[in-house]
């Protein structure tokens, strides 16, 4: 059995390596500008990650590909990844005193097995009262230009955070505790893939 994770975030990759199973990392050829954000934040996390995962899949058929997304929500709003400072201090500002939602999408596909997996994990998260110069310091120290919302909860943001309801790790970038019961789900237990491996 093989695994493939479709994706550049290194933060996914630490998570995933917490299963102690070897997988591959292949970056997906997408262009996600074709997936609307229009409609349910859900809906868009989960079909972002079916893209990743498609594209991948059609050339690896016979492996197990996992595909992801994350996604930060205020008030049903979608904040992506900040194309500069600017936007990524208006993002922090936006988010300071507010609960908010972070959503990651996954696929798990496996074409010649005809599986195709999707779900998507929720949690909240509350921020403090940011002042303005720790958001400056945070976008300065911890280039925040490759996380949805602009914040990695794993680095330095972590003062901001007030409360969280749910998953640490979803909020990282990866799920990785309802990623084990998923795969159950489908038939795959990982701790017998660890026997055999031993």
């Amino acid at each position: 059995m093989k695994f493939i994770l479709a994706s550049s975030s290194p933060r996914r990759r630490e998570l995933l390596l917490r299963l102690q199973t070897p997988f591959d990392i292949i970056l997906p050829d997408v262009d996600e500008s074709i997936i609307s954000p229009d409609g349910s934040p859900e809906t868009y996390c989960t079909a972002l990650a079916e893209l990743k995962a498609n594209d991948i899949s059609q050339h690896y058929p016979s492996d197990w590909v996992i595909g992801a997304d994350t996604i930060v929500v205020l008030d049903n709003q979608i904040m992506g990844k900040p194309k500069d400072k600017a936007q990524a201090q208006t993002m922090l500002e936006t988010l300071s005193g507010k609960t908010h939602q972070v959503y990651t999408g996954v696929c798990i596909k496996n074409s010649e097995k005809s599986a195709h997996h999707l779900f998507a994990e929720i949690t909240m998260v509350t921020f403090r009262e940011i002042e303005k110069a720790d958001i400056n310091h945070y976008i300065e120290s911890c280039p925040p230009y490759d996380k949805a919302g602009s914040y990695g909860i794993q680095d330095w943001s972590a003062v901001f955070v007030q409360e969280i309801k749910g998953c640490y790790d979803n909020v990282v970038g990866f799920p990785i505790s309802r990623f084990y019961q998923e795969l159950k789900k489908l038939g795959i237990n990982l701790l017998d893939s660890l026997s055999e491996a031993s």
